[in-house]
């Protein structure tokens, strides 16, 4: 709930404190990696928790979007991609995981995809990740306002520079969700599979498109 509460914060501030706004942003991002901690040292663990960690993740990664797009509108179309690939892909690997029994979106059969088995069972890989990737969109933030302290030698500001060293996480933080849209999409096919073959149609019961 702190989380929630800087990502407001964050999102309130946005239009006219640009420092402020970022400081609230990263704090909650940070804290992303250490609020399953807390629930498991405190026998607090639950479905509702789970799913409120990856929506909290989504709604300030795509608030934070929405403001880049406004403030780089050269860009708009790079950020609705990202925003459409952030958002499909988890909601569909997470209704995968869902339909298979698993209750969290990070916890992954080890029988599965290999990049992804690394990126959610390695939490050195998915905390620099998911940062790098947090990093890249609030550093673009902040460059559309100031460059930052100097950097000596290199003769540019400190958010430039964390910005170009971020992008390549974000580039491959992009090809991971498209590897979570495909295995959870193959996922759901199986599932298909299986239930056409116990002759249980899969629109029982469903609102046909």
């Amino acid at each position: 709930y702190t989380r929630v509460f800087l990502g407001l914060l964050a999102l309130y501030f946005m239009p006219t404190s640009p420092l402020l706004a970022c400081s609230s942003y990263m704090l909650s991002s940070i804290l992303d990696a250490f609020d399953g901690y807390a629930a498991r040292l405190l026998n607090q663990c639950s479905k509702f928790g789970a799913i409120l960690d990856m929506l909290t993740d989504r709604c300030a990664t795509m608030c934070l979007l929405v403001n880049l797009s406004l403030l780089y509108p050269q860009y708009i179309f790079l950020f609705q991609l990202s925003m459409i690939l952030d958002i499909s892909s988890h909601w569909l690997h997470l209704h995968s995981i869902t339909m298979t029994g698993g209750g969290s979106h990070k916890k992954i059969d080890l029988s599965g995809n290999p990049i992804l088995r690394v990126y959610y069972n390695n939490m050195v890989v998915l905390f620099f990740m998911c940062a790098g990737n947090e990093l890249f969109y609030a550093m673009m933030y902040l460059l559309n306002f100031m460059e930052g302290p100097a950097v000596p030698v290199l003769g540019i500001g400190l958010f430039r520079l964390l910005v170009w060293l971020s992008l390549p996480v974000c580039v491959v933080k992009s090809a991971i969700s498209v590897v979570h849209l495909v295995t959870a999409s193959r996922n759901m096919a199986a599932s298909d599979r299986a239930d056409r073959r116990r002759g249980v149609a899969p629109c029982d019961g469903e609102k046909g498109d």
